[in-house]
């Protein structure tokens, strides 16, 4: 009985049928870009202080300029050792009784008491229009801010879970086809959403939907071509994120207004869902079902998309079934696979929280929040690249630790670098975010080498559920600690990132390994080498008798 692979081999393992749908799935990266790291665009806090109706009025009657009238009636404070104009506090002082004049040029009110803002706060809009001036989500409220990331990796996390176990269940098909429904149903009653906690609320089901999505369309696409070009065709899949993340400042320059954004970002949801009519059920999943028929159908489909004709039409059989069940408790049960679990935890938790830490700190910095995240996303697109020119020449182990260590090596750097160095602190954070992009790709495809085959997915499903956690507390790490010290948050990032790549180190080398099939071959690696080793050998002297005979019977 021939097996999957055995088909597709013949259908072709890479073929006009795949590169289509490899094409159609590439472009939900794009939307999901916008999902993932919007949040700097729509939860854009601008400089503000604290409104006073007294001195609006004031200031209009005078003709002042919002800078005149801030520097002669905002506090200053000390901010990180500087003396900055007060965001959260004003003077408790009734405007009337002072000198405070049209022809005022200096006040000094340095005895005058201090008080939290009681009449809302006035914005240096610049043009942008987030959620967080339309709600007034600053100073005592800003952690609300936090927490609209924060809801939609809880929603990522959730989905994880749900989405794989729905995949499992009812196909990868009708799993994107319902995330994408509730997609378009939570994004758009986002955008309209009446109060911030119901916005939290739609968010976290946004994430839920998109996450579910992007999970299932990923594996449709890894299940569906050559087992050459799955590497390849995951990689290059996580890349067209980075196109996503170059379109976003632009659609973003444009759309000032966050809703509308929200619009934006939904739209092409809608469009996917004529998918269901384009994209067909993975036949391995179909087999894994015992649905063979349908199966041999798709594939038969596949190769005549091809241009192909299957020569072994006969009952397809599971190459996997009648493995060992997986357990939780086999991740950690044994030395070698709880030090792999350890350490891919840590790594799926560092890069989302140095790769969102490093994005949403575009927006806190004070540049032009638009060319900044351009720059920033264009250095993303070498790292599938570099990837791809250096996983099979050099190894997978020092890519993926070579690449933490610059990300964190960087983020120190660049956290002790003057402002006055505009440009060499710009090179510094772009070749950080490159580092992180490259850990970010590489930590995927490392998961699935390094456990056997019948546990092999609930440990990256057990291991990436870290991911969701460091998105979680990636805002609180970020917003919290720059309101401390502007630079603290890179350098907990810095450390974070060099830990990772050091223990990346310790685990072992994968590359022109076969992956592993169960726990033995874990734990003593050297038993797989030589059992590799050997049928090289014993090949090689196969071929060397047959070519021993065809001369002898020449002769």
């Amino acid at each position: 009985m021939a097996t999957f692979d055995d088909l597709l081999e013949e259908a072709g393992s890479f073929g006009r049928c795949q590169r289509r749908i490899f094409a159609l799935l590439c472009l939900l990266s794009i939307p999901y870009s916008g999902v993932y790291v919007g949040t700097v665009f729509q939860s854009f806090t601008p400089d503000h202080w604290c409104r006073d109706s007294a001195v609006v009025e004031r200031r209009q009657a005078c003709g002042w300029s919002l800078a005149d009238s801030r520097r002669l009636t905002v506090p200053l404070v000390n901010v990180s050792g500087v003396l900055q104009q007060s965001s959260c506090e004003q003077y408790e002082v009734d405007w009337n009784t002072t000198t405070l004049s049209c022809d005022t040029q200096e006040l000094n009110l340095s005895e005058v008491p201090l008080t939290t803002c009681k009449d809302g706060w006035e914005y240096q809009y610049e043009g942008r229009k987030s959620f967080v001036t339309e709600f007034n989500l600053v100073c005592s409220d800003g952690w609300f801010v936090d927490m609209y990331q924060s809801t939609l990796n809880l929603g990522f996390l959730v989905s994880s879970f749900a989405f794989g176990f729905f995949a499992d269940r009812f196909g990868r098909k009708i799993s994107f086809l319902v995330s994408n429904i509730l997609n378009v149903i939570s994004g758009i009653a986002l955008a309209v959403a009446p109060n911030y906690i119901s916005i939290l609320v739609l968010r976290s089901i946004f994430g839920f939907g998109v996450k579910g999505g992007w999970m299932s369309s990923y594996v449709l696409l890894t299940e569906i071509v050559g087992v050459e070009y799955r590497q390849t065709v995951g990689i290059l899949y996580q890349m067209f994120f980075s196109v996503g993340v170059l379109i976003l400042p632009l659609l973003a320059y444009f759309i000032t207004d966050w809703r509308w954004l929200q619009v934006v970002i939904t739209a092409p949801f809608i469009f996917f869902l004529s998918y269901y009519w384009f994209i067909p059920e993975s036949p391995r999943w179909l087999i894994s079902q015992n649905k063979s028929a349908k199966a041999l159908k798709i594939t038969e489909a596949m190769a005549k998309e091809n241009k192909r004709k299957l020569k072994n039409s006969g009952t397809l059989t599971d190459e996997e079934g009648g493995s060992s069940s997986a357990s939780l408790l086999d991740l950690f049960r044994t030395p070698n696979m709880r030090k792999h679990t350890f350490i891919l935890m840590f790594n799926w938790f560092t890069s989302a929280v140095v790769y969102q830490g490093l994005i949403m700190r575009v927006g806190i910095t004070g540049g032009n929040i638009y060319i900044d995240f351009l720059i920033a996303g264009l250095v993303e697109f070498p790292a599938a690249f570099l990837i791809l020119l250096t996983i099979e020449r050099i190894g997978r182990r020092i890519p993926f630790a070579s690449a933490n260590i610059v990300a964190g090596v960087s983020c120190l750097i660049t956290a002790f670098i003057p402002d006055s160095m505009f440009w060499f602190r710009t090179v510094l954070a772009c070749i950080g975010r490159l580092g992180i992009t490259m850990t970010f790709e590489m930590v995927v495809f490392v998961n699935t080498e390094l456990y056997p085959t019948y546990v092999r997915n609930l440990g990256v499903s057990v291991c990436s559920t870290l991911c969701d956690i460091g998105g979680m507390v990636a805002p609180f790490l970020l917003y919290r600690l720059a309101a401390i010290w502007l630079e603290l948050p890179l350098i907990i990032f810095g450390v974070v990132a060099l830990v990772a790549g050091g223990l990346v180190l310790l685990l072992p080398e994968t590359r022109g390994v076969p992956l592993p099939e169960t726990i033995d071959d874990i734990e003593f690696p050297d038993r797989k080498t030589e059992g590799v080793v050997e049928n090289q050998q014993m090949k090689t002297l196969l071929k060397s008798d047959l070519t021993n005979n065809k001369e002898t019977t020449t002769v």
